[in-house]
């Protein structure tokens, strides 16, 4: 039985939550949000060829709309690897589909993880030791394995992972048959959840053996994967739009998980920035050039060097300044750009901003 890993990234992604930077000619995995040279995207796939030893080994899924992007930084991934999805309907059939090529390719013992395009992860040998475990449960079980984040606050922004049964260390990694996924829970109770020690964040990333996944997909989501194998990608408008998690992970008995420590974040809005990028010396995260009075707590980008962001009296809020649009949101309320976006959708003025 195979024991290497085929990592697939996972880059259909709109990264809406990051807008104005983040739009559909330049998606969230598009960037660089940590200071690098290198974009959300290639930093991902830097840290998957270390596993996959070469560009043949790793795979790529994304939309039609930015394909040609994923093309331009990643010149060396093989075409045959790069999957385009005519419309994107959500995770579970990337997995799928993306399943369903590789199991064709090199067979049903085939070890694939997925992983999305737009985490940050700050210890690379831990992850890689994470990830040779997970490829040994998944090689020596039928399982379908998730890496937990141990939390470190109570968030309300993460789905949460409730370990049962301890079923073996792998890599000195305990390994846990999975009780329950939820999802993002109220304050109180995120905090019930840290107090047991039981409980991690989902990190939406997967690994399992091509059968076992497809096994599990046709018990599950027939919906989706029985069209996909008869008719193919063609079909892809038509599969119901669900994630990994509702349409297998929350109802499979094979769900494993092992809680992680790797420094890893989601960068999932704006405030991901000050979690990254805030120093004690200073009151606010600038990425921009920046003048202010009795300014705190805030979050200031400017994509133009040359422009100058002026603040009086701020405090707690995001302002990001990206070619034509100036955005100014409190940092609580973040989440919300999502509604914005769809406000200037419907408007014919502002449909060129998204």
């Amino acid at each position: 039985m195979s024991s290497s890993l085929f990592p697939v990234i996972l880059a259909g992604g709109k990264g809406e939550r990051f807008w104005p930077l983040s739009r559909k000619d330049r998606p969230k995995q598009f960037l660089s949000l940590d200071g690098s040279s290198r974009s959300l995207l290639q930093a991902t796939a830097d840290r998957l060829l270390t596993i996959s030893s070469c560009w043949d080994n790793l795979w790529v899924i994304t939309s039609s709309q930015i394909a040609e992007g994923v093309r331009q930084q990643l010149p060396e991934l093989p075409s045959q690897n790069l999957l385009i999805e005519s419309q994107g309907r959500d995770t579970a059939a990337a997995v799928a589909w993306t399943s369903l090529e590789i199991q064709k390719r090199y067979g049903e013992d085939a070890i694939i993880g997925f992983f999305p395009s737009d985490h940050w992860i700050a210890d690379q040998k831990a992850f890689v030791n994470t990830l040779s475990a997970a490829t040994q449960l998944a090689a020596s079980t039928e399982a379908i394995v998730t890496l937990g984040i141990k939390p470190t606050f109570p968030s309300t922004g993460y789905g949460y992972i409730e370990q049962g049964e301890k079923i073996g260390s792998f890599n000195d990694l305990p390994a846990y048959h999975v009780n329950r996924f939820t999802e993002k829970p109220n304050r109180e109770t995120a905090e019930t959840f840290l107090s047991t020690g039981r409980f991690s964040w989902n990190s939406g990333m997967f690994v399992f053996r091509a059968g076992v996944v497809l096994k599990e997909l046709y018990t599950h989501a027939p919906e989706i994967i029985e069209p996909l194998a008869q008719q193919g990608p063609d079909i892809y408008p038509q599969l119901p739009k669900q994630s990994i998690d509702y349409a297998l992970m929350e109802k499979t008995n094979l769900a494993y998980v092992l809680p992680v420590e790797f420094g890893w974040d989601d960068l999932g809005d704006w405030n991901a920035l000050e979690r990254l990028l805030k120093k004690a010396e200073n009151p606010n995260v600038e990425l921009a050039t920046h003048v202010g009075l009795d300014t705190q707590g805030a979050i200031i980008y400017a994509s133009n060097p040359e422009d100058v962001v002026v603040t009086i009296g701020l405090e707690d809020v995001v302002i990001v300044r990206d070619r034509n649009v100036t955005l100014i949101v409190n940092k609580e309320r973040t989440q919300e750009i999502k509604q914005i976006l769809k406000t200037l959708a419907d408007d014919p003025r502002f449909t060129e901003l998204l």
